[in-house]
């Protein structure tokens, strides 16, 4: 009996499904792996229809691939947790402080107790300023008095008129008239030990010191207002020139010219001009001979 044999698709691939056209392990077998009865007509060869033998290759190898990669990119992902969203921190800004009406009102406490610090600490610092320049003012006041006492004090002890001898007795007059004077006393004697401190009676120049005849040895001083001072009798002369004080010392009592002793014969001429009684211009500036 011929056997059959069915063609292969034509259309297949080397690489397709093929047909097996070699029996298989078990043909011409019984049921139960007998030999086949004989008288039986023989078998088809069903092996040549069996299921064709599938070809490795790549397609289920890139579909295994494929489920892997779908399951990664389903399964993997559902399975991992997600990653929390990002929280944005509140913008701290006065803005979102003034939505809660509570900080509001303690921003605006804050604020008005700021402003009202702020106006106390100017008010002090301008009343404090005040009382500096008033304590600085006085202090100028204060030391323009003293420097005017000062000056009033110094014009007045420069104005002073002091006595010429302090251990002394008054031993003639201005006006007198003696024997001895060829015309009336112009003067007043003060009668003193030789050599004794001649003071200047006020403050004055110097303008002239020497030897003057009858009046032996004479210094003259000339005082601010003009008036002439003369000091005579002199037993030496200290100061021959220059400014002196009242009180500094410029001789000393002596017994040079027309003497009879040792006194200080003192003359003044306002102006220069002719002599006043020395003891009324005395008391007239408070000093008594």
């Amino acid at each position: 009996m011929a056997s059959t044999h069915t063609q292969a698709h034509p259309s297949g691939s080397s690489t397709g499904t093929q047909l097996l056209d070699h029996p298989g392990p078990f043909a011409g077998r019984g049921p139960f792996g007998g030999p086949a009865d004989e008288s039986a007509p023989p078998a088809a060869d069903t092996s040549r229809h069996r299921m064709p033998r599938q070809t490795r290759g790549t397609a289920p190898l890139l579909g295994v691939t494929a489920v892997a990669a779908t399951l990664g990119a389903t399964g993997f992902a559902s399975a991992t947790p997600a990653a929390a969203p990002a929280v944005e921190t509140p913008d701290e800004t006065p803005v979102a402080l003034s939505a809660d009406p509570g900080l509001a009102l303690a921003a605006r406490i804050q604020q008005q107790a700021d402003s009202q610090r702020t106006a106390a600490e100017e008010t002090a610092r301008v009343q404090a300023a005040q009382e500096a320049e008033a304590k600085r003012a006085a202090q100028v006041a204060q030391q323009e008095q003293a420097r005017r006492t000062a000056e009033e004090a110094e014009k007045a002890k420069l104005a002073a008129i002091k006595l010429p001898v302090r251990d002394y007795r008054l031993s003639a007059h201005y006006g007198q008239s003696a024997r001895y004077w060829a015309h009336l006393h112009t003067g007043l004697d003060f009668a003193a030990d030789q050599g004794e401190p001649v003071y200047a009676v006020g403050q004055g120049t110097i303008t002239s010191a020497g030897w003057a005849g009858a009046y032996g040895y004479r210094i003259v001083e000339t005082l601010p207002d003009g008036t002439e001072i003369w000091y005579c009798h002199l037993s030496s002369i200290i100061k021959g020139s220059g400014k002196v004080l009242p009180g500094q010392q410029i001789g000393k009592v002596g017994a040079t010219g027309n003497v009879t002793g040792a006194h200080l014969h003192v003359e003044v001429r306002p102006g220069g001009g002719a002599p006043v009684d020395p003891e009324t211009w005395f008391e007239q500036r408070g000093v008594t001979p």
